[in-house]
């Protein structure tokens, strides 16, 4: 790859608004870095840009999430077509996942996609995601599955993808991965932060032995109500404003 990492600074240059996602967008990849779920650059997480119809951001495909930066960002079309000047391609897989999830769901602006090992292990099993933890709860109350079909690369996909996760907000794409949605990049973060931590409990728990004791569903019928009061209704936003301070001391130029 011979773009440069770096490319000039958009403060100024980019909407207000566009200039805060970016930011946003930025943290959660340099989080799902520093939380050991990325892939190498072999996954992605995208956002509908505010006020732009049909156009989203998306990782330089070649940059590991650690080095993601707001202004290196890359701003794509409908089409996958990269509209802002980026030298930067985007992986053709990651635009499939994303922009089927995006044409669908007008009231999601985030998309986070992973392929980590817990999340693939509980994917690969039968029965899938089982409620024997707490954060399962989160998740089994509004959770759908994705029949594998090989690297995400064929447009036909696309109808079975937006029809597996309906209005739902986490995906468990069978064989393959995680998947979850927010209206913000704060709250499709903590969902991935749920899922994620389900998934590690059910392998760890299955580790000494399959006799697991299972959550009602009555409980899990209320996981969502119970959601909003844990979380004083923010969602997301509630943990957000201190994960960035989290990423501020340790290294802030996913602002720059």
């Amino acid at each position: 790859m011979t773009a440069p990492l770096s490319r000039p600074d958009l403060r100024g240059r980019v909407s207000a608004e566009e200039w805060a996602l970016r930011t946003d967008l930025a943290a959660c990849y340099r989080l799902v870095a520093r939380f050991g779920w990325s892939d190498l650059v072999f996954t992605h997480i995208s956002a509908r840009v505010p006020g732009e119809h049909d156009r989203f951001l998306i990782n330089p495909y070649g940059q590991l999430f650690g080095e993601i930066r707001a202004s290196g960002l890359v701003k794509v079309d409908a089409e996958g077509q990269v509209v802002d000047g980026s030298a930067w391609p985007v992986n053709p897989a990651g635009f499939t996942i994303h922009s089927a999830v995006h044409a669908a769901r007008h009231d999601v602006q985030c998309v986070l996609h992973t392929h980590t090992v817990n999340g693939i292990a509980v994917s690969a099993q039968a029965d899938g995601l089982r409620p024997v933890s707490q954060q399962s709860i989160f998740v089994l109350s509004s959770l759908g599955y994705h029949d594998y079909d090989g690297v995400a690369l064929r447009d036909d996909e696309k109808p079975r993808l937006v029809r597996d996760l309906g209005d739902r907000t986490f995906l468990m794409l069978r064989n393959h991965g995680l998947l979850t949605v927010g209206a913000t990049v704060a709250d499709a973060f903590l969902a991935m932060y749920l899922f994620e931590t389900a998934c590690a409990i059910q392998v760890r728990a299955q580790a000494g032995g399959d006799d697991l004791v299972a959550i009602h569903p009555q409980i899990i019928a209320t996981a969502q109500q119970q959601a909003a009061q844990v979380t004083k209704s923010l969602g997301g936003a509630l943990a957000w404003p201190g994960l960035l301070r989290l990423l501020d001391r340790e290294d802030p130029s996913f602002r720059d």
